[in-house]
């Protein structure tokens, strides 16, 4: 392949993507190989952000390379504090680049809100599926951006829940996510109504401060800690943190990058790839948190499926 490389738009990734599900088999391989360190073939620093203090934003550069999938990806993201939710501008968006290994040659560029939406969801679904209560049967979601559809998306797919609650700091958008997907889904009023009983709990707001509080969580339930990406931000009280087993994507991430971990200074028990591979338990009889704060080698799985299916002509 040679010459400038092809881009592909939002629509384009969405179809050569299709189901989350699609990303399940690959994302688990590829948080074992992460958490098998140097044999698992995975090259992914930390991502670098870098501020944009006079308009409230920051770009994330995350670059990573799988020896497993020959695979070689940056991407660009960049969120917005400050953006309206009326504003037509996403709060988030993400661009992935995708290269060929050998030569370093640039093959495709695409969009990168759709991989981060369904790669995120699709890890949250995994470590639902080793962490959660054996009895589950309401599910609560805390947000009703692109997160919470993507997450709906695949946990309706892949689990059982009887009851499926929703709240968001602005009611409106919590009874247009209602209204909009499949499956009955209750608006909720305040996030202690939402969560109250809930055996699975997903967070995935642009909270700075907590909003969900160990008091209110029922005992043994299976927290998925999405939003509050910087250090200094946090969705979840330090009675959660410090009560529960703790699962992350990334230690090393977590320590930079998660105020929920940072300033509850709350124990790391293990990263979620420990657990696919069998070398660290899954304590479902617990009050389980899995902070996701999202990885580069996740966009590369993600980003090498869209590119496989691009070149076949699927």
């Amino acid at each position: 392949m040679s010459g400038r490389p092809a881009f592909l738009g939002a629509a384009e990734v969405e179809r050569y993507l299709r189901s989350s599900s699609l990303l399940l088999p690959p994302l688990e391989k590829a948080l074992a190989n992460f958490s098998s360190g140097p044999e698992g073939g995975v090259v992914q620093p930390v991502r670098t952000v870098v501020p944009v203090a006079k308009h409230q934003g920051f770009l994330g550069v995350m670059p990573a390379y799988s020896s497993n999938e020959d695979a070689l990806t940056t991407k660009l993201v960049t969120f917005y504090e400050g953006v309206s939710p009326t504003s037509t501008v996403p709060s988030h968006q993400a661009t992935v680049l995708l290269f060929e290994p050998s030569n370093g040659s640039l093959l495709l560029v695409m969009d990168g809100s759709v991989i981060t939406a369904k790669r995120t969801a699709a890890v949250s679904a995994i470590a639902t599926k080793f962490l959660k209560p054996p009895s589950s049967e309401i599910l609560c979601i805390l947000g009703a951006g692109v997160q919470a559809y993507s997450h709906y998306e695949i946990f309706t797919e892949q689990f059982s829940f009887k009851e499926v609650r929703i709240w968001n700091r602005t009611k409106k958008n919590a009874e247009k996510f209602a209204q909009t997907v499949k499956g009955d889904v209750r608006v909720c009023s305040s996030v202690q109504e939402a969560v109250t009983g809930a055996d699975v709990i997903i967070t995935v707001t642009m909270a700075t401060e907590p909003i969900l509080f160990g008091e209110w969580v029922k005992p043994g339930a299976h927290i998925n800690a999405v939003g509050a990406s910087r250090p200094d931000w946090r969705e979840l009280d330090d009675v959660i943190m410090k009560n529960c087993v703790l699962y992350v994507d990334s230690r090393e991430g977590a320590l930079k990058e998660s105020g929920d971990v940072i300033l509850s200074e709350a124990e790391i028990f293990a990263e979620l790839g420990e657990v696919v591979k069998g070398v660290k338990p899954a304590h479902r009889e617990k009050t389980t948190v899995f902070k996701s704060l999202g990885m580069a080698i996740e966009d590369t799985v993600a980003a090498k499926l869209v590119f496989d299916s691009w070149s076949s002509g699927k």
